[in-house]
C-alpha cells in the first residue's frame, strides 16, 4: 500500500466519497486515528459535503458523533475532522498522531501545511495499520502548481501515486445536468473541473500566481496603507456586480506585503459601516484612500467620507487616471521581481484567481485596490488632501 497518494482531476468524480471511504478502512482496530481536513470548518459542514455525508453513513452504526467533530467507534478507533484556515493552524495537531492523514480539495492548502502534517503521521511499534498520507482535489487554486509538481511531475520517481479522477468515476451522478451546469463556467475553469486539465490556467498576461510568496505576517515597522475601490452597483440576485474592496498593504525597503483584502458587496449603509469598522482595526496610524469617481458626485462622496464615516483618521481621496492596465505594471513589475509577498489568509485564493486571470477576468477590484495602495506608498503624500 503506498504512503502518498492524489485523487485528482474532474469535479464530481466522488473524490470526498473515496477519502471517506479510506479513512473507515481500519476502524475496526484500536487505537487506529484518521483525520480528514478542509481549509475551512464551514467547508467541512455544507450540505453533501464531509460531516454531512459522514453522518448519513454512520449515524446506523455504533459509531459515537461529538462536539469536538470527531467520531468514535466501538473498537476505541476515531474519524476526526480538521480545518487549517490560516498558516499557523498546522500547530494545534502538533501533540496528534494519526495513521491516515486525508486532504480534501488540496490545493486550496500551502505546501508548508501539508508537509507539516507528514509529521502527525505515526504508529505504535508492533501494529500493522499502514500509514497512509491521501489527498483528492481539482486543479487550480493558490496550490495548484506545489500539487502538479509534487504528484504530476515528480510523483512517479518518489513513490506518490496519482490517479485521474473523472465524471464517470461516480456512477451516482446525474452527468448530464452536471456538465450542464459547469458550462456556466469560464472556459479554464470549465476545462479544469470538466476535463481535470491539469495543464489549464487562466490566461492573463500581467501577473503570475507564482510570483507571490506566502508568508505568515508582514514587519511590524512597515509602513501601511489601506486604498478602497468602492463598487458602484448594488448587489443583485441573479447579477455578478463589482465588489467592494479595501486593500491593507505595507512597504518596508522596497519590499511590499499585502496584508489583508476586505471584499464584500452591500448597500450603501453596510459599505460605510464596513469601511468604518475596518479603519477601526486598522489602527489610527494606517492611511486610509479611496478612489474618487469622476464629477462632482465624486466629490461630495469623499467629503461625506472625511466628515463623517472616516472622521478623525487620516483619509483621502484620490483621482485616479490612466487605463486600469497602466496602473497595474508598478505592481507586477515588483511581484515578478519577488518584492510583494501575501499575508495568508482565507481571501488569498480569490485574489490570485483574479489577479491571474486580470485584465480579462469578470472582475479587476482587488487589482484596482492594490494597485491604488501601491501607488501610494511610492509616493511620500497624496497630490491633493480633503479634510
Amino acid at each position: 500500500m503506498c504512503p502518498e497518494a492524489l485523487y485528482g482531476g474532474a469535479a464530481g468524480g466522488g473524490k470526498s466519497d473515496a477519502l471517506l471511504m479510506a479513512a473507515l478502512m481500519f476502524v475496526d482496530i484500536p487505537g487506529y486515528n484518521a483525520i480528514i481536513f478542509r481549509r475551512t470548518y464551514s467547508d467541512l459542514a455544507l450540505p453533501e459535503a464531509l460531516i454531512a455525508r459522514s453522518m448519513e453513513w454512520l449515524k446506523p452504526t455504533q459509531a459515537r458523533w461529538d462536539i469536538n467533530h470527531i467520531w468514535h467507534f466501538p473498537s476505541g478507533a476515531n474519524l476526526a475532522f480538521g480545518n487549517l484556515e490560516y498558516e499557523n493552524d498546522k500547530y494545534r495537531y502538533q501533540s496528534a498522531a494519526f495513521q491516515y492523514i486525508a486532504f480534501d480539495e488540496l490545493t486550496q492548502f500551502t505546501e508548508t501545511q501539508y508537509r507539516y502534517l507528514f509529521s502527525r503521521l505515526r504508529r505504535l511499534e508492533n501494529t500493522n495499520i499502514p500509514l497512509r498520507m491521501r489527498s483528492a482535489s481539482n486543479p487550480g487554486n493558490i496550490g495548484h502548481d506545489w500539487v502538479k509538481r509534487r504528484f504530476l511531475e515528480e510523483g512517479p520517481k518518489h513513490g506518490r501515486v496519482f490517479i485521474p479522477a473523472k465524471l464517470d468515476d461516480n456512477a451516482n451522478l446525474d452527468r448530464e445536468k452536471y456538465i450542464e451546469s459547469l458550462k456556466e463556467l469560464d472556459p479554464i475553469t470549465r476545462r479544469q473541473y470538466l476535463d481535470g486539465d491539469w495543464t489549464a490556467r487562466h490566461g492573463g498576461s500581467i501577473f503570475q500566481r507564482e510570483w507571490f510568496q506566502i508568508v505568515n505576517e508582514a514587519p511590524v515597522d512597515c509602513r501601511k496603507v489601506r486604498y478602497w475601490d468602492k463598487a458602484a452597483t448594488k448587489p443583485k440576485e441573479g447579477k455578478d456586480p463589482d465588489y467592494t474592496v479595501g486593500a491593507l498593504v505595507g512597504e518596508k525597503n522596497g519590499q511590499y506585503w499585502i496584508i489583508s483584502i476586505v471584499r464584500f458587496r452591500g448597500a450603501p449603509l453596510e459599505v460605510e459601516a464596513t469601511i468604518k469598522q475596518t479603519a477601526i482595526l486598522d489602527g489610527i496610524e494606517t492611511k486610509q484612500y479611496m478612489e474618487q469617481e469622476p464629477g462632482s458626485s465624486g466629490i461630495s462622496d469623499i467629503d461625506h467620507y472625511a466628515r463623517q464615516v472616516l472622521k478623525g483618521f487620516s483619509f483621502w481621496g484620490v483621482k485616479t487616471t490612466g487605463p486600469k492596465e497602466e496602473r497595474a505594471t508598478p505592481v507586477s513589475s515588483a511581484a515578478e521581481a519577488g518584492n510583494i509577498k501575501l499575508v495568508n489568509g482565507p481571501w488569498i485564493n480569490t485574489f490570485l484567481d483574479e489577479f491571474e486571470a486580470f485584465p480579462q477576468g469578470m472582475h479587476d477590484d482587488q487589482v484596482d485596490a492594490v494597485s491604488g495602495a501601491f501607488e501610494q506608498l511610492r509616493t511620500p503624500e497624496p497630490a491633493w488632501v480633503l479634510r
